[in-house]
């Protein structure tokens, strides 16, 4: 497996990873506008033949705060540690980036907990996150967890 940095060929790709499971309920689908407007915030992780087989996003939320989004693995790929690849290398990035914390909404928190993110209140999160939650069928009862993690040491 090779972790990289998206590119404009791969926006329709990450967009069909999206949409299965934008379809099961369980990750708002990406549109491919929304994906050819953040595609240099994404990270894939593609075989050595050159399949895509996962995706993560590190967005800016606000001044020393990343989101880790979209992350999703391809279903035939789960259980091999890409998605321990995928998050790795996205918090490494949110570092290079100048973040000092990172956080997600997740319907899998345990797998979050593996990486040192704690469960935090959504009031805690900037507004603007909110813009992107309003878009999803299940606004505003989702119940998706909200996550955070420090990356640097500072004031919390």
């Amino acid at each position: 497996m090779k972790i990289r940095r998206a590119r404009l060929p791969d926006v329709k790709a990450i967009v069909e990873l999206t949409r299965e499971f934008g379809r099961e309920g369980v990750m708002i689908p990406l549109s491919l506008g929304d994906t050819l407007e953040r595609i240099r915030n994404f990270l894939l992780a593609e075989t050595a033949a050159g399949e895509l087989i996962g995706c993560v996003g590190v967005d800016p939320a606000w001044e020393l705060l990343a989101e880790i989004r979209s992350l999703a693995v391809a279903k035939s790929f789960q259980g091999r540690g890409v998605g321990r690849g995928l998050m790795l290398a996205a918090l490494d990035d949110a570092r290079e980036f100048g973040a000092e914390e990172v956080f997600s909404l997740t319907y899998v928190p345990a797998f979050f907990r593996r990486f040192g993110f704690e469960a935090t209140d959504r009031n805690s999160l900037p507004h603007k996150i909110w813009l992107v939650c309003v878009k999803c069928p299940k606004f505003p009862d989702c119940g998706e967890v909200p996550v955070k993690k420090r990356l640097r040491p500072g004031p919390e």
